[in-house]
C-alpha cells in the first residue's frame, strides 16, 4: 500500500531507514521525533518533521488532526537493556504510556493500522533455536517487559477498536544504507558492530568481549544480525499484510554469528585489527539468539538482501569511515 504515514522516532537509526524506503516508493511521510536520539540530517527532503515528545498528548492529537494517515509506524522508545535494569519503572511507564497513548490517538483519528518496533528481548533465555513466534515469551529485562506490555495493549485495541497491528520483533539491527548517506549514530553506542568498527578505527576505546566461556564453538555469544535496509523492507511488507489482520513476526537473518566472528569480519573488511579486552559475562546475556523468520517470509514474501555478515559489516564500515562523528559531520 502507498499513502501517507506517521513515523514516530523516524529520525533515529531504524526509523530513518524506514522513512527512506517509504519515500523511495512514493509515499508521503510525517516524522514525529523529539530528537533526543534522532538526527534531522537523517531525513530526506520532502519529509515533514514535527519535533515533539510523544508524552505531549495534545501535540500528538494535533498531528492526527492536521493529516490523515493510512498507518502509524512506531519506533520512538527507550531501548537500552542495561539502562532499563537500572531504572525499570521509567522504562515500563514511559514505553507503555507513550505507545498506547499514540495508539489511542490513532484510533480516535480513525487510523486503524499500526506497526510496532518490538524486540527479541521478549524471549529471554529461549528453550530452542531458531526462535519462532510460538516460542515462550519471558523477558529478563525491563525493556523487554515494556515491549511485551505494549504488544498486549495493542491486542486489546484490536479486539475492542479494530486497530490492526504488526509487532516486529527485531533481533540485531546492523549496517547502513548502501548509499552511505545515513547510518548508525547512537549516544551512547551499545551495539557490537559499531563498537568493533570504532575500536578498529581508533575512534572508540578497545572493545570489551563480555564472556568467553559460553557453550558456543568459540566461547563467545552468538547473535542474529539483520541489515537495517532489510528490516526497513519488512516494515513495508507488513503494511499490506495488515489488511488481513494483526500479526506478530520475528525478523532476523536466521543465521547466527559470534562476537569473535564479528570482530574477524571487521578485520577483513577494514584491513586492521580490532583492539579488545576480555571481560566476564554480563548478567542476562543468553548464549545464542537466532531468529526463525519463516512466518514473515511465507506471509509477506520478504527475504533479506544482505544475508552475509561481511555484507552487513561492509556497509557499516563505509558509513563510519565517511562519518567518524556520525551526523555531526554534516554540521
Amino acid at each position: 500500500m502507498t499513502g501517507r504515514f506517521l513515523v514516530t522516532g523516524g529520525a533515529g537509526y531504524v526509523g530513518s531507514h524506514v522513512v527512506r524506503a517509504l519515500v523511495a516508493r512514493g509515499d508521503a511521510v510525517v516524522v514525529l521525533d523529539d530528537l533526543r536520539q534522532g538526527h534531522r540530517a537523517a531525513l530526506p527532503d520532502g519529509v515533514e518533521l514535527v519535533v515533539a515528545d510523544l508524552a505531549d498528548r495534545r501535540r500528538v492529537a494535533e498531528v492526527f488532526a492536521a493529516w490523515k494517515f493510512d498507518a502509524v509506524l512506531h519506533f520512538a522508545a527507550l531501548s537500552l537493556v542495561g539502562e532499563s535494569m537500572r531504572d525499570p519503572l521509567r522504562y515500563c511507564i514511559e514505553n507503555l504510556s507513550n505507545s498506547l497513548g499514540l495508539a489511542d490517538a490513532a484510533v480516535k483519528a480513525g487510523c486503524l493500522r499500526f506497526v510496532l518496533s518490538s524486540t527479541a528481548a521478549l524471549f529471554g533465555f529461549p528453550k530452542r533455536i531458531p526462535i519462532d513466534e510460538e516460542a515462550e515469551v519471558a523477558p529478563v529485562s525491563a525493556y523487554g517487559e515494556s515491549k511485551l506490555m505494549v504488544e498486549r495493549g495493542l491486542a486489546w485495541a484490536d479486539q475492542v477498536h479494530g486497530l490492526r497491528s504488526a509487532s516486529l520483533r527485531y533481533f540485531n539491527a546492523a549496517g547502513a544504507d548502501a548509499s552511505g548517506e545515513i547510518g548508525e549514530d547512537h549516544d551512547p553506542e551499545t551495539h557490537l558492530i559499531p563498537l568493533a568498527i570504532g575500536a578498529a578505527l581508533g575512534t572508540r576505546p578497545p572493545l570489551t568481549v563480555f564472556g568467553t566461556d559460553y557453550p558456543t564453538p568459540d566461547g563467545t555469544c552468538i547473535r542474529d544480525y539483520v541489515h537495517v535496509t532489510d528490516l526497513a523492507g519488512a516494515h513495508l511488507r507488513v503494511l499490506a499484510r495488515l489488511e488481513r489482520g494483526s500479526v506478530r513476526f520475528n525478523v532476523g537473518n536466521g543465521t547466527g554469528y559470534s562476537v569473535t566472528q564479528v570482530m574477524e569480519s571487521v578485520e577483513r573488511i577494514g584491513g586492521r585489527p580490532v583492539p579488545h579486552t576480555l571481560g566476564p559475562r554480563r548478567p542476562g546475556d543468553p548464549a545464542v539468539l537466532v531468529a526463525s523468520s519463516a512466518r514473515l517470509r511465507e506471509e509477506t514474501g520478504w527475504s533479506p538482501r544482505f544475508g552475509a555478515l561481511d555484507d552487513i559489516v561492509r556497509t557499516a564500515w563505509a558509513w563510519h569511515v565517511a562519518h567518524p562523528r556520525g551526523f555531526g559531520d554534516r554540521g
